[in-house]
């Protein structure tokens, strides 16, 4: 009896054993790889130069960057554009959300996209704007819309493609020419 109870003993220990270390190459299969950011920075101030003179800011809250080269500024971001000079802005671009494809070296920005030229006082206001770094142009999907300000008229279509300092643009379906008057006041903010 007591050679049986030490045999069914044995037989379990061997078959637990057996059983945990099937587990334990399970969990092994079932690793998951991870897809987060790689490196996350706040409060973000990148600057590019080209042959040595400052040409782009880049400003953001957050900014992540992932495996693959791609930078994300889930939290908004900030392109301010220069002048040879390095310190007069030529235009800017901003938006609540922003990414930089790092292989196709293309920003995407989204959520209440602001394009500003300075010097001409035009602004392009839309929900999702692209800038190609390597063609230096900025441009919407052809259904986006978009509204164009300057300071004599307010145009709205649908697309838009325009240089890198956006001083000059295309929209591509235009829907409406709106005069704006110089002379008219903007009505006081409310409290």
């Amino acid at each position: 009896m007591k050679r049986l109870a030490k045999y069914i003993l044995a037989y379990s220990l061997v078959c637990s054993g057996l059983m945990s270390c099937q587990k334990q190459e399970e969990v092994q299969k079932k690793v998951v790889k991870y897809a987060g950011p790689m490196l996350e920075t706040s409060n973000v101030l990148t600057l590019m130069s080209d042959s040595a003179q400052l040409r782009l800011r880049l400003k953001a809250p957050l900014e992540q960057i992932f495996d693959n080269g791609d930078q994300v500024y889930p939290k908004g971001v900030n392109l301010t554009f220069l002048d040879k000079d390095g310190v007069t802005v030529i235009n800017t671009i901003k938006g609540n959300y922003g990414k930089l494809d790092k292989t196709k070296n293309l920003y995407v920005v989204r959520g209440d996209v602001q394009v500003t030229n300075v010097e001409k006082q035009q602004r392009m206001n839309t929900e999702e704007a692209f800038y190609d770094k390597n063609k230096a142009l900025i441009y919407t999907e052809k259904e986006t819309e978009v509204r164009v300000t300057t300071p004599t008229e307010s145009l709205t279509g649908r697309g838009l493609t325009a240089n890198q300092d956006f001083s000059r643009y295309t929209i591509l379906t235009p829907t409406g020419v709106f005069a704006v008057d110089p002379a008219a006041t903007a009505p006081a903010p409310t409290r």
